[in-house]
């Protein structure tokens, strides 16, 4: 499934290294020794009467604070490695230094204890400019992508980075500003400024999107919540000059201002390859209310259940559907509509080419449904485990879904009738690679059946490459 529209500037990640002290990485002792060095250390009360930061330049402070509070309620000398090394860890993530050394030693001093000790956090902060050059994949393409960083803008973890994009489909340039509440990293504010610049083969379509937007981020419970709001300026024009009358007719220019609110339960032990676990993704966008030429309500939904099985392989079940329903007797538009098919959902179809199309151009739907169960093992003979091995995988798959557009006067029951005909499906085996823990490559040979008309197919070997996976 894809959408055609405008995608807002992401803030560049930054890592530090990882290094430091950590409990975990204790030197191995016998057994029996271990345990009683251990309890010794355990039962020793300790105080932390005093924890610094050397090394600040032009950040604050009291941000701080919040990050290594908790170092102060340690009782025992194993509590305080603990504690210190996820202090540690909270420092890192904020992504404005370079490196985090903690040092733990007993107090001096007029008021030091017997038992008392001072924690010692050392940091190197990143520059106040920095520059990066990566490459970056997405569904089905690939792009190089150029940035600059100001971390740490006012001293409290803000970051503006600007970025360039050039890729295969798009081109994309933006500026945009983060901004995290202090001891709550999680929660934060992202505003961007864009433009975007794509083409859309499947569609003989070329868009180009102009916008502002306004993200905030915050977790509740279990979920994670985000709200946003976008104003974009798109103007939409033919990719070729065989571009079917129904494209032509949606050329032009339009302003979309939009509201949506995207919640989220993830339980997985990993994005790409994950072995067990959850994820419910639940994403409602309303356009119109705030002004702008497009109206319309837009729901959609992702589900993935994974449950390991024997031999190190993993049974992977996956569900995706939405709906679009246009407010104000307007049509939907081409650049707002669902999009699906390829190696990337329902793989032996080609990209986005399943549901309504004029003269060979798929125009998209505004319902659809589609579902995957997969079978995912390690080598034959597990050639490199523990090692290069392991960034591979068999895959086994069973894929189904249908994309069209609804009469919506005509009830819920005659809507599930028409996502329930012409049902397009597929079955195949092929290798997948990971790349990282953000992205993966699969080969499949990949067998389409209920091929419907005006259906484009890929009957053998497909060559996929993304973030997001049926």
């Amino acid at each position: 499934m894809g959408t055609v529209h405008a995608k807002s500037l992401d803030p560049l990640p930054m890592h530090g290294r990882d290094f430091g002290v950590n409990p975990d990485d204790l030197i191995q002792l016998p057994e029996q020794e271990q345990e009683s060095k251990q309890e010794v250390l355990e039962n020793k009360d300790v105080v932390v009467q005093h924890v610094n930061i050397q090394g600040l330049g032009r950040t604050k402070e009291d941000l701080l604070g919040y990050e290594i509070s908790d170092v102060f309620h340690a009782k025992n000398l194993i509590d305080v490695m603990k504690r210190a090394h996820a202090a540690r860890q909270k420092l890192l993530r904020l992504g404005i230094f370079k490196e985090v050394e903690v040092l733990i030693d007993t107090s001096e001093g007029a008021d030091a204890l017997p038992n008392g000790l001072d924690v010692t956090f050392e940091v190197t902060e990143i520059k106040r400019l920095t520059g990066s050059y990566n490459t970056m994949v997405g569904n089905n393409e690939g792009s190089m992508v150029l940035g600059l960083k100001l971390p740490n803008v006012f001293g409290r973890a803000e970051k503006l980075t600007f970025q360039f994009s050039y890729g295969t489909k798009e081109t994309s340039y933006g500026l945009s500003f983060f901004k995290p509440q202090p001891g709550y990293f999680e929660r934060n504010l992202t505003l961007n400024m864009y433009k975007v610049t794509g083409q859309f083969p499947w569609s003989s379509l070329k868009e180009t999107d102009r916008g502002v937007s306004a993200e905030l981020n915050f977790p509740l419970g279990v979920t994670n919540h985000s709200l946003k709001w976008e104003a974009v300026w798109r103007e939409l024009g033919c990719l070729a000059r065989s571009a079917s009358f129904a494209v032509r007719e949606e050329s032009g220019h339009s302003l979309k201002s939009a509201l949506s609110h995207t919640v989220s339960i993830d339980s997985r032990n990993s994005a790409i390859f994950p072995s067990r676990g959850a994820l419910l993704r639940i994403n409602q966008e309303l356009a119109g209310y705030t002004g702008g030429d497009a109206s319309f309500l837009k729901e959609d939904f992702e589900l993935q259940l994974n449950r390991r099985l024997f031999w190190d392989s993993v049974l992977s079940a996956s569900l995706w559907g939405g709906m679009l329903y246009p407010i104000g007797g307007q049509p939907s538009c081409i650049a707002d509509r669902f999009y699906l098919g390829g190696p990337t959902s329902v793989r032996g179809f080609g990209m986005y080419s399943i549901g309504p199309q004029s003269e060979g151009d798929y125009l998209g739907g505004e319902a659809y449904w589609a579902g995957g169960l997969h079978l995912y093992t390690p080598l034959p003979f597990r050639p490199g485990k523990g090692g290069f091995g392991d960034l591979f995988r068999m895959h086994f798959f069973l894929n189904a879904g249908n994309l069209c557009n609804l009469n919506y006067g005509s009830g819920p029951q005659a809507h599930l009738q028409k996502l329930a005909e012409c049902i397009r499906w597929s079955y195949g085996a092929g290798i997948v690679l990971r790349l990282g823990n953000i992205a993966r490559l699969e080969l499949n040979y990949c067998v389409p059946m209920g091929v419907q008309s005006g259906d484009r197919i890929c009957d053998g070997v497909q060559f996929g490459a993304g973030i997001r996976f049926l």
